[in-house]
């Protein structure tokens, strides 16, 4: 049992190490980095954008259901 043991975490242990140095991530400059951070502000003020307009929307027809 020990031995099969032994043999399974050093296979897993090759096949870390192995993927390690084989990774074939791609490199990104700072420019690319810059542009993909950028995007991103601009999903999410766009996203929180319409979360504000539909709260506004929300509310809007509640003060609307109260007066009638």
């Amino acid at each position: 049992m020990r031995k099969s043991a032994y043999i399974f975490f050093m296979a897993i242990a090759m096949m870390v190490s192995l993927s390690a140095f084989t990774s074939c991530r791609e490199q990104k400059t700072t420019g690319d980095k810059i542009e993909d951070a950028a995007d991103a502000v601009g999903d999410d003020i766009e996203n929180t954008a319409d979360d504000v307009g539909d709260g506004i929307e929300d509310a809007a027809d509640d003060v609307e259901d109260a007066v009638d």
